[in-house]
This record gives C-alpha cells, structure tokens and sequence, in this order.
C-alpha cells in the first residue's frame, strides 16, 4: 500500500485518539518523516519488534503493540496446548511507555481469555525467562529495548521453554499478525475486568526471592575460598539491575559494593550516559570516577534490562581496563570449567555453546578440559535452544556466551543472564585475589597457553529505507567477493544465508547445519577471521574481527590490514 495512503487512514480511523491523530497531523508535509513512519509495518523479526516511539506503522506504539499481541494470541491459542490456563508471563524495563504497553499486552491477552502475570514493577529480561519456566507459561513478553536510545523501545517474545522464539515459530506468529488488517481487529478488556474475572495475576517480591535462591546455587567458591573484601563499583545504567544485582551481592557476602546512587535510579532517558550500552567505555565515566574515589577493584555496568554486563579491572598503575565481551567470556568460561575440574564435578557430558561472532578462544579453553563446543548463529535463542536439544539428547549445559557481553550457566534460565554473571565475575575476581592474582593476570596466562586472540567489533548506522538498501548492497558485494589481503590466505568463506561454506584448500563446497541468516564469514590459514552481518535489532551493519597471534603485537598487525582492506571495501560501495 502506499504510504501516503496508510497515513491517510490513520488520520481517518475511528480507533486513534485525538492526540495521537494530532501527533499525525503535526507531520503534515514533512514527506521524509510521512514516508519513514508508513513505508511499511513494523518488523516482527526472530523474536519481536523493536522501533522508535511514535504513532505510525513502523513505530512501537499502543496500536503496533496491540496487533502484535492479538497475532500472538491467535498463535498461542491454536499451537499450545492449554494456552489459556497457562497463561503468558509479561515484564518491562524503565523505558518510555514500557508500562503501558505492558498493560496493552495484558488487556489484549485476558481479552481472549488467556491468563496474564505481571510483575509489579521492573525486572530482568532473565527474569521473565525464569518466571516463564518457572510458572509452566504458554509464553513470555518482554517490553524492552535493550541499550538502544531513549527513542526507542522493543517488544521480545519468550517460548514455552523460556527460551526467546526460534525463526520458524516468529514466522507462524508474523503470518498470524497480518492478518490482523488494522486495530480494530484487536480485542480488548480493561485490567479492571481482567483482575475481576481472575485472568491477571501480580508478581512481586515474594518470586523475586525464588529467582534469588536459584541463583545462588550456581555459586561455585565457598567463602573461605574467596576474598570477601574484594571492592566493586556497580552501576545498572539507570536499568532494571540494581537491586537483584545488589541484593545477589549482598546475600553473597561481598560487603564493599558501592553504586553510583543517581544511576541506581530508574530513568527512561538514561539521562546520566550518552547511551544505555556497557559494551561502550564512555557508559562506565561515572563508575570510574568512583571506583577512584573508594579504591575499587573491579567495575561493573548491566544494561537497561540487565541480560548483559561489563566489566573494568584495575591495573598495577591505577587505570582501569575494559575487557570486552570475548576476554569477560573466556575468564568465566575458564574458570567454571577450572573449579568444577577441581572440585570433581567437571562433567564427562558437559558442553559449551558460542555463536558464530564470538571468538574461537573459548573453544580452545574448553578443548583444554576435554569439553566440546557447540557453534550457533548469533542471538541468544539460538545458544539455549541448542542447548535444550543436546540436554534431551544426555548432555550438561555448562556455559553459554556471545562477544556482545552475554553470558548463561545453569539451567532454569534460557537466556543471557547479567544477575547470574556478576554474582560469578565478582566472586571469580575475589577468587583470584585471594591468591594474589588479578583477572587481568589471569587473561594474561591464558594468552601464554592458548595463543593472543585480538578482537574488534565495529557498526555503522544506516536508517530507513535508503539504510536498509546501502546494507544490502554491502552484504551483495561481500557475497560477491571476499577482497585480498596482504600477507594473509583466506582458507574458507561462508555464507549463513545459503547455508554454504566454501574450502579454498580442499577446493570443495559443503551445506553447513545452521538455521539460514544474512551473515558472511571469511577464514584464514592462521585461525584469524572477520565476518559481516546487518543487525537484527538496530538499523546497522556489524563488522567482527578475530585475529591471532602468538604475541599481541603480531595480532596487531594483522588486524590493522585486515581493518583497512575491510573498511576500505565498504567505503567505496557507500560512495556509489
């Protein structure tokens, strides 16, 4: 449909209030902004949908929030068994609008008869996914939009098992929403009427403590093993972390956590950052600046729906060093696999899982404890439902992560857990000061037996429809010809989306066993790589890149050519 005219009928539906036909008036002339908000529905990607707020069709407001649910309902309602009496559990992050479209999702779910359980205030993204698993849901909502701008917000879709949805079930829930024609499809009831007929239920505190028990059990040093004393800064980025985080810490026994008291507070603006995102240094300015003030020795930052952390170790000269997602990955890995291996509880049937971007460190790490790992494509549903599958087929989930700062052990949660993560980074860095060592140290020593694995990670944003069509021309060249590189062979190249991999050694072409996606790999002879993919949440392209060497500057080096030839490429096809 045109999207003049899709404007048209918004201003003329019946069902839009006055102030969101006025907020469309207001747009009246202005083309770009007229062709961006109606161009096309809002995406429901591999696991929701995720858009600036604003009224229009490609935006997230209550009307897109409510024709997604009444397609999610109509899915649930034919696919899962009992799916009214199980119910769906639903959870928010501090965003704008993050709690009315919660409440949007409710009053369309008990609308068709389907029970709701809402937690009475923000929570972890994780936690939604215990709650999930925990009640015996039919399904999981997650309003949230992770570390994006204070724009936008999202709305992520858990399974039965807690695990976000697979793409062959996202594709069954879009074919149901589009048959949702417009918001007058849509059934709904008041919250009143849904408490009154018993079709809403309220979490509070009293799960929370459930989830906090659980999470405890995965501890894995007693507290004379450990140094207690150990100083940490926290800061949850305005987010829904800081108190599961503080009170996970608190039970732990770590009696010297400081936080940043203006961060701890909830704040849909994010008002104290540039962005929400711990992945970026600039996130943790005010957490250096404390951990300065009060001599800590590891800092801390989850997102703003605490399913990610970062971390900064102090060195010998007083500054504080970010490790990124693959360095934080490998010191846990590591160091779950060393003190399960210590305490004779390092399973035969054990397994780890990573994605296709996360650096093959962690592989060898594993390799050197006689564990497996397990390749899948980048998301964190795709890491715990392989997991659930090789569980079913004997095997023991002991650890999952992703660069992006995305971490899991344990098997009650199926998703990416920052609650989890910083109650094992805090006690695996008082660990390791307990023997005189630092986590900086300790990644030392693992480069001196395992080889210097140098990782970079870069994106460039390109919004709107142009945006979509440059990242396409990108992927079109890259899949056309991977460019040479000086002093480096490439030794095999694949493409995700064809579910191909090429062998320049063995001059031979294998089918890969992977879900099918829009991501481009290239190997080299030396155990280097870089691949390339358009982001499945953010109007960006990502460029990642692994190189190894047996020293740093070596690594270096490479990446230096590996970035110029790379970047060079993709200049010259946004020139065109």
């Amino acid at each position: 449909m045109d999207y003049q005219k899709k404007y048209r009928q918004w201003l003329d539906s019946s069902y839009l209030k006055e102030e969101d036909k006025e907020e469309l008036r207001s747009i009246a002339g202005n083309e770009e902004e007229i062709l961006d908000r109606f161009y096309k529905d809002l995406d429901f990607g591999t696991g929701g949908i995720r858009g600036k707020i604003a009224i229009g069709a490609n935006r997230m407001n209550i009307y897109t929030v409510g024709q997604t649910t009444q397609g999610l309902a109509n899915y649930l309602l034919q696919k899962v068994e009992k799916t009214q009496e199980k119910g769906v559990v639903i959870a928010h992050d501090p965003r704008k609008m993050s709690r009315e479209f919660t409440e949007q999702a409710a009053q369309v779910l008990t609308a068709n008869g389907i029970k709701t359980y809402l937690f009475d205030d923000i929570r972890p993204t994780p936690e939604l996914s215990f709650a999930v698993k925990m009640i015996g849901a039919a399904a999981g909502i997650v309003i949230t939009a992770s570390h994006n701008p204070p724009d936008y917000n999202g709305y992520k879709v858990y399974a039965e098992n807690g695990a976000q949805i697979l793409p062959e079930i996202a594709d069954e829930i879009i074919a149901e929403i589009s048959k949702i024609e417009n918001y007058s499809k849509v059934k709904l009831i008041s919250l009143e009427e849904a408490k009154e007929r018993k079709l809403c239920k309220i979490l509070g505190e009293v799960f929370d403590r459930v989830y906090y028990e659980k999470v405890k059990t995965l501890s894995l040093s007693k507290d004379e093993e450990i140094d207690e004393e150990i100083k940490v800064v926290y800061t949850p980025l305005h987010g829904t972390g800081n108190i599961p985080v503080r009170t996970i810490l608190k039970d732990r026994g770590f009696k010297n956590v400081f936080v940043d008291e203006e961060q701890a507070q909830p704040d849909a603006r994010f008002s104290t950052v540039k962005s929400p995102n711990p992945e970026n240094p600039e996130a943790f300015e005010r957490a250096v600046g404390l951990g300065k003030k009060v001599g800590a020795e590891i800092l801390i930052a989850t997102d703003p729906d605490c399913d990610r952390i970062a971390i900064a170790v102090l060195n010998k000269k007083n500054n504080y060093i970010f490790l990124n997602g693959n360095q934080t990955g490998a010191l846990l890995l590591d160091y779950i696999l060393k003190r399960r291996q210590e305490k004779g509880k390092l399973p035969q049937k054990g397994f780890v899982i990573k994605t296709i971007v996360t650096s093959e460190m962690g592989r060898v790490i594993a390799e050197h404890y006689h564990i497996p790992t397990y390749d899948t494509l980048t998301g964190f549903k795709f890491i715990c439902n392989k997991a659930e599958e090789l569980e079913q087929e004997g095997g023991i989930f002991l650890f999952g992560y992703e660069e992006s700062i995305g971490y899991l052990t344990g098997n009650f949660v199926r998703d990416k857990d920052a609650v989890i993560s910083a109650m094992l980074i805090v006690e695996m860095a008082a660990f390791y000061k307990k023997r005189g060592l630092t986590l900086l140290d300790v990644l030392q020593s693992l480069y001196e037996r395992h080889g210097y694995f140098l990782e970079y990670l870069d994106s460039i944003f390109l919004e709107g429809l142009e945006g979509e069509q440059k990242m396409e021309m990108i992927m079109a060249s890259f899949r056309k010809e991977f460019p040479r590189i000086s002093g480096m062979t490439i030794s095999r190249k694949i493409d995700y989306l064809l579910s191909l991999q090429y062998d320049f050694e063995r001059q031979k072409e294998e089918i890969i066993d992977l879900p099918k996606s829009d991501v481009l790999k290239c190997f080299f002879t030396d155990g280097s790589w870089y691949a390339i993919r358009p982001s499945g949440t953010e109007p960006k392209i990502k460029i990642y890149m692994s190189l190894l060497g047996k020293t740093r500057a070596e690594a270096e080096e490479k990446l230096a050519k590996v970035k110029s030839v790379v970047f060079g490429k993709i200049e010259n096809e946004l020139a065109n």
